[in-house]
């Protein structure tokens, strides 16, 4: 087999780091935007995020939960109330302190002094403290619950160190909040949430995660207890993709958020939050691309089909076009993965090869090329995305009679989609390593390891001084602990950071 040439300068082995961002230009995803920290959605990846809004909403709606908007700018004074939970983000917050500015008397604008606000204003880094008193307003009895609301907004986190999609200063993301008449049914709502989460990347991003609940360093700040959905991506690191959190009273004391119960006496609900965000746009890319640039998974590619006239700016280029446009409504008449097929005719002028890298490197899963001869004869020519090279190094066309093409486009996308799933799956679980001693952690993740991967380990649980001498212990080697798995099977042997007996099976790992 001949030498594939790629279409991206780096390989993923040589600098992860640098690929990503390659693919992210490449594909034109998204770019700088003059703010440090903050970027520009480009369509194609506005366009992907579209389609995991639209299909997470749709899940969020179907479990009876309604959609809110609440303000950007947060007084001051609602953090003060919980301050647990503003340690966890005040060196993360933007603060608004005046609301007009004046010439300086140099061609520039400062602060109007005259213009201080009487009360700093947060922009919004997360919602608990501006929804909870809106929710101490709208609650007042039994029958006002469970109180089940959704946002999707921006929020803002002035992150030191940035990265696109990943963490930036401001992302677009969704967060649920909810308040109940006592625990176990918030704890239900929790858990729903969570799999809400685990069964959407599964399905709709293909990206294999593991669920469980996070140590307690990792909780969000005020909650009694956060649980997580992990994924690896092909650098062996853990991007957490999304949380719930079940926040006991700790909020609902905070705000206010109080109900009569049936026999009439005041009570204190008990709250959750949830959210994901723009990190599972960044999650995808990392899960999925390869040394070409992206790739797509069928159900949230903007088109899941591009077809590609190979135009020659003769007469007979109409004849091929009216070919080519009868494929793309037939195409648009059908269904895959539950919804109608998405398909682009791309009329633009230039040469048909250009045009397919380019969407080779957006990764839109199918690509049809078309020439003068295919349209007399009746053919097609379709690339699979995810199949990209033939065994002579070359882009794996295969043709076919155009009807045979619309028999097995709805399979071919499910084909994709699963596969993409199958292979990150098998990824993920060979980079998993369990390992019985703490230098066999520091082993594991040694220096000379590019790629190492996760280890699961078992531990006691610990708390307080304790945890911290365990969490001081992997910061050293720049290690995290991930989550315990919700459905992992008991354990018997010792803690290998306490020496106690295990209760439970942990993930460590370098993260994002």
């Amino acid at each position: 087999m001949s030498a594939i040439r790629h279409a991206l300068t780096t390989k993923r082995e040589d600098d992860f780091a640098q690929w990503y961002q390659e693919v992210i230009s490449e594909a034109e995803m998204a770019e700088e935007s003059g703010v440090r920290g903050c970027m520009v959605i480009k369509p194609w990846g506005y366009g992907i995020w579209e389609r995991i809004q639209r299909l997470m909403d749709d899940r969020i709606k179907a479990a009876g939960v309604q959609n809110c908007y609440f303000p950007l700018f947060i007084p001051l004074s609602y953090f003060a109330k919980e301050a647990e939970h503003v340690e966890g983000f005040a060196k993360e917050m933007a603060v608004v302190t005046h609301h007009r500015l004046i010439a300086d008397g140099q061609g520039g604008l400062v602060p109007d002094p005259e213009a201080k606000l009487e009360e700093p204003l947060i922009v919004r880094p997360t919602s608990e403290t501006v929804i909870g008193a809106a929710m101490a307003r709208w609650v007042q009895s039994w029958r006002d619950l469970p109180l089940l609301t959704n946002q999707w907004a921006n929020v803002v986190r002035w992150e030191m160190r940035t990265r696109m999609f990943l963490r930036t200063s401001e992302f677009l993301w969704q967060e649920g909040h909810t308040a109940h008449a006592d625990r176990e049914d918030a704890v239900e709502e929790t858990l729903r949430a969570l799999e809400m989460y685990r069964d959407f990347v599964e399905t709709e991003l293909a990206m294999p995660v593991i669920t469980g609940e996070k140590p307690e360093n990792e909780r969000f700040p005020g909650a009694v207890a956060t649980y997580s959905i992990e994924a690896m991506m092909q650098d062996g690191k853990a991007l957490q993709a999304g949380t719930s959190h079940y926040l006991g009273t700790g909020f609902a004391h905070a705000a206010g958020i109080q109900y009569q119960d049936a026999e009439g006496t005041q009570q204190y609900c008990h709250t959750t939050s949830w959210g994901t965000s723009t990190r599972m746009v960044g999650g995808m890319i990392m899960t999925h691309g390869d040394d070409d640039g992206l790739r797509v998974p069928p159900a949230v590619a903007p088109h899941q089909i591009v077809i590609l006239p190979m135009l020659r700016d003769k007469p007979e280029d109409e004849e091929l076009l009216a070919y080519c446009e009868e494929i793309r409504k037939e195409l648009a008449g059908m269904s895959a993965l539950g919804e109608r097929i998405r398909v682009l005719l791309d009329k633009r002028p230039g040469k048909a090869t250009q045009k397919r890298w380019t969407w080779v490197k957006k990764g839109v899963p199918l690509i049809l090329e078309i020439g003068g001869r295919d349209a007399a004869s009746g053919q097609v020519s379709m690339l699979r995305r995810d199949k990209l090279w033939n065994d002579a190094a070359k882009a794996n066309f295969v043709g076919m009679p155009k009807e045979d093409f619309l028999a097995l486009a709805e399979a071919e996308l499910d084909n994709i989609q699963s596969a993409l799933f199958v292979e990150a799956k098998k990824k993920r679980d060979e980079n998993i390593t369990r390992v019985s001693t703490f230098a066999e952690v520091a082993a594991f993740f040694s220096e000379d390891k590019r790629y190492p991967g996760w280890a699961e380990v078992e531990w006691a649980r610990p708390t307080g001084d304790e945890l911290e001498d365990v969490v001081q212990q992997l910061k050293a080697l720049k290690l995290t602990i991930r989550n315990t798995p919700l459905d992992a099977e008991p354990v018997s042997g010792a803690c290998i950071f306490t020496g106690k007996p295990a209760v439970e099976k942990i993930y460590i790992a370098r993260a994002y």
